[in-house]
């Protein structure tokens, strides 16, 4: 016998809401095969449920919208905070600056290496850092560092700490419409199953073909194992031999 399957996904879902509420407007109350309260239920979360899944969509499309200008905001503000650090190095390999100042920046002075910015948390507190540290340096008499100028730096630094915050936003947004969908999710749920449930019992006394067919009516859907499609295959390629 093939099995029920319950809607494991929210457009699978939303057919089968669908479904019993247009057999409920196109049946007599006297011959639905659910009741009254059900009814009012489906009725009732239909829109909460449709409303909650377009608001994750539509969440999820902003945030995807901007993740290609963020990403673009993000690699420029690593990219001149690298290379602010790779000049102040080269000042001091030529001799220009001590390796000293380095602390300036809340680096060791006795390495060259540029700081790890390959993390978002990375060049938030990279940033503040190096740009704090150049201000410092500057203001005790320290020459200031071209090309990038430290200016620039901030402008590009300011840039993507605007679009870090807004990201953040846009991924709360998402995160509070994917709890409204996965709570309105186990809800529809519960009553698609209730529903089915109590369409299966009003045809129970039909035979199984008849009772599938009236239940599909009303949006059950009912999967055949793998064993008992090759055996409905191999009876009809049995019955068609016996006709020819």
């Amino acid at each position: 016998m093939p099995y029920r399957r319950l809607p494991n996904t929210d457009q699978a879902r939303m057919k089968a809401i669908e479904m019993a509420l247009e057999k409920g407007k196109r049946t007599a109350f006297s011959e639905l095969a659910f009741d009254a309260l059900t009814l009012e239920k489906i009725q009732t979360l239909y829109p909460r449920l449709s409303n909650s899944i377009r608001q994750l969509q539509a969440s999820k499309q902003i945030q995807f919208d901007r993740s290609n200008e963020y990403g673009t905001i993000f690699k420029k503000a690593k990219l001149y905070l690298s290379h602010f650090v790779q000049v102040l190095n080269f000042a001091i390999l030529r001799e220009e600056m001590k390796p000293e100042v380095r602390e300036f920046y809340g680096m060791p002075s006795h390495s060259a290496k540029v700081p790890p910015l390959n993390l978002e948390n990375d060049v938030l507190a990279w940033g503040e850092r190096i740009i704090a540290g150049e201000q410092k340096r500057c203001m005790q008499g320290g020459s200031a560092i071209y090309s990038p100028s430290i200016a620039l730096v901030k402008v590009h630094y300011e840039n993507f700490k605007d679009a870090f915050h807004h990201q953040k936003i846009l991924q709360n947004n998402v995160d509070r419409a994917t709890l409204k969908v996965k709570e309105m999710r186990e809800d529809a749920d519960a009553l698609i199953q209730d529903l089915w449930n109590q369409v299966e019992e009003k045809f129970s006394d039909f035979p199984s073909d008849q009772r599938r067919e009236k239940a599909q009516e009303y949006g059950l859907v009912y999967v055949f194992r793998q064993s008992e499609l090759k055996k409905m295959e191999a009876e009809k390629l049995q019955t068609n031999l016996s006709f020819n």
